[in-house]
């Protein structure tokens, strides 16, 4: 009797959600999300459902291409001066914001000003902390100064917070957001949908091909799953691992995946004990079969990997080979650490971040046979940086893909990264001065042997566990042509049509 009520109420649950999707106008693309948006000021978002918003309104100064190469988007070119520390960016002639207004330095100027201000509270400010100034030398050319040397300056304008607003709208951001982008705002239900139109202006001549888009809201997966099978729903973004298998025999819907840098791991708070013995952490590595946490925690969605840098990246060290889990070693480094029967430690998980709550019940499993004895500890996700993050002995958390290799590592693992500092706290001169080396230098062949290296210290030294590098699976109909995902696991619909 119970098991029949939860199928009735999950039946009805699903049969609400799809009664309540609008049916779509012609050449309306709808799109299901799983979280509502708290922010619609793009220096201000924080989670994946915002970064799709931002980027179908907004453009940055460069962008970030399906295959991870970085090209111009509102700059139209760039230069920088011998020592790294001076660029200029011209920017493109005619671009238009939604209101009607052309783009020009100033606008930037704004942009990155409002940024860099810690009142703005944005994430992306760390970004730009080597910027000691920025001007306009004429009305379409921006000049930054910087105070480092740094060789990947500008690839950090394709991040996701770093989009061109206009100057003379940054108060209305919140309420009646305006960029570049190729859809314009039209209206905002928190916890319901977000609509969209075209922008018929749009500077890539002949898009978007559709008239607009819906981003819908439904924090149900299996609801989201059905509206896509019924045809409610054009595209689920991020749709759920165990679904994957499922579309392989629809004959509505496809599962559409690619390789990301989006990581989930172990956090290890190296400042504290037991995990600021390197002894400790090295036992618990022994004790991980990564493979195994990929079919776990991903269903077989992702790589198993060493650090941020992904299998799928040139950088990529592929003379580290993930060694088969060793017990009696990890014990043999407990006991020299002062643990010979091993130790009791909590270990906290976001509720509602399953699959990070199956990377820690995995890690939990695996790690007993040494002696280390986990409590799993289910923490509301929303007051993960509050409670958890920098301050708690071991958690398990993820970051989405970052922009650049720079920005991937040098954050999370320099000693004065600002990442790192919420993480693990991990400190080694080694690492620091590799990080300090490949800020300095465009020579491609030069960045590969430094981050090879980084990726064998971080190996040797265990700052953390990354798991993996997981895949970014999207849900799409077959009435839908032109959809790629991309590893920055934003969507990119300008090139979308709808099939009648």
């Amino acid at each position: 009797m119970r098991r029949l009520l939860s199928t009735l109420a999950v039946t009805i649950g699903l049969s609400t959600a799809l009664t309540a999707l609008p049916a779509a106008a012609q050449g309306t693309v709808r799109v299901a999300l799983g979280t509502t948006l708290s922010q619609l000021d793009p220096a201000k978002t924080t989670i994946g459902d915002e970064y799709v918003y931002v980027h179908l309104l907004f453009n940055g100064l460069s962008r970030i291409d399906p295959d991870m190469t970085v090209k111009p988007d509102l700059a139209e070119s760039w230069t920088a001066s011998a020592d790294l520390k001076t660029w200029t960016f011209k920017l493109r002639q005619g671009v238009k914001f939604h209101h009607g207004r052309v783009m020009d330095a100033e606008d930037v100027i704004a942009t990155m000003k409002r940024i860099l201000d810690p009142a703005t509270g944005s994430r992306a400010r760390t970004s730009l902390s080597m910027v000691e100034g920025v001007s306009a030398s004429d009305p379409m050319t921006v000049e930054f100064k910087l105070n480092i040397p740094y060789a990947g300056f500008a690839d950090i304008f394709a991040d996701r917070q770093l989009r061109i607003v206009p100057k003379d709208k940054l108060a209305e951001l919140s309420t009646q957001p305006i960029g570049t982008g190729p859809f314009m705002f039209k209206s905002w239900s928190p916890g319901d949908r977000l609509e969209l139109v075209k922008n018929p202006d749009y500077f890539e001549k002949g898009l978007p091909k559709v008239d607009g888009a819906t981003l819908r809201i439904i924090p149900e997966s299996a609801a989201r799953m059905a509206a896509l099978e019924s045809g409610a729903i054009d595209i689920v973004w991020s749709m759920p691992y165990e679904a994957v298998d499922k579309l392989k025999t629809s004959a509505t819907a496809r599962a559409d995946s690619v390789s990301t840098p989006t990581w989930d791991g172990v956090i290890l708070n190296n400042d504290r004990p037991p995990f600021n013995d390197v002894r400790v952490r090295k036992a618990l590595a022994l004790t991980i079969d990564k493979a195994a946490i990929v079919e776990l925690a991903l269903f077989g969605q992702g790589d198993p990997t060493f650090s941020p840098i992904p299998p799928s990246h040139p950088y990529f060290n592929k003379s580290l080979k993930a060694a088969a889990p060793d017990i009696a070693q990890a014990k043999k480094l407990l006991a020299e650490a002062g643990f010979p029967n091993g130790f009791d430690v909590p270990m906290q998980v976001p509720q509602e971040r399953e699959q990070r709550v199956r990377v820690g019940v995995a890690v939990r499993d695996m790690a007993r046979a040494a002696g280390i004895r986990i409590n799993v500890e289910r923490v509301p996700f929303a007051s993960y940086t509050a409670n958890v993050a920098g301050k708690a002995q071991m958690y398990v958390d993820g970051y989405f893909a970052r922009p650049t290799i720079d920005t991937a590592i040098y954050p999370f693992y320099h000693s004065s990264g600002s990442w790192n500092k919420q993480l693990w706290i991990y400190k080694d001169a080694r690492v620091d001065q590799l990080l300090d080396d490949a800020r300095k230098t465009n020579d491609e062949a030069a960045r590969k042997v430094i981050f090879e290296k980084f990726q064998e210290i971080a190996e040797e030294t265990v700052p953390g566990i990354i798991a993996y590098s997981a895949a970014h699976v999207n849900g799409v109909s077959k009435k839908v042509d032109g959809f790629k995902s991309t590893p920055m696991q934003w969507l990119e619909l300008k090139s979308v049509s709808i099939k009648p």
